[in-house]
């Protein structure tokens, strides 16, 4: 397994996250960065529906916990079978203790976990996300 770096505007995105507004903040600021790759889903099961729809996996999934149906924690214990090695950050406005306790499992989990972030995830945040290295 190798690291390499992509420019912003390499990278592609898929945002999971069941509040269109914050969806749209995210792309604005993913923009603003240079990423125009980007694909949104409302829940984790149509987050699997897009994913099986894409060619080439997204080099990165923000991925909020709590949505409707299928939740983030449940969607992220699928895409870990899927041997899925892209990057991962994990938004919510949960208490910052248990976004730590889930980032520690979607570690354990074997998934590339790069952050987990409080609402409203910040600009230098996603900046940090884009700027990691991609596994291959």
């Amino acid at each position: 397994m190798s690291t390499i770096t992509k420019t912003a505007e390499e990278q592609s995105v898929l945002i999971l996250d069941d509040d269109e507004f914050i969806q749209d903040v995210m792309i604005g600021m993913l923009e603003e960065l240079g990423v125009t790759k980007v694909s949104t889903a409302i829940d984790g099961n149509d987050g699997l529906r897009a994913l099986e729809k894409m060619s080439v996996p997204p080099d990165i999934l923000i991925c909020d916990i709590l949505m409707p149906d299928m939740d983030g924690m449940s969607f992220l214990t699928e895409l870990a079978k899927t041997n899925y090695k892209g990057k991962i950050a994990l938004v919510s406005g949960i208490d910052g203790d248990i976004l730590n306790i889930a980032e520690k499992v979607v570690r354990d989990d074997g998934l590339n976990i790069i952050g987990a972030f409080l609402k409203p995830i910040k600009p230098a945040h996603l900046s940090q996300i884009i700027a990691a290295p991609v596994t291959q």
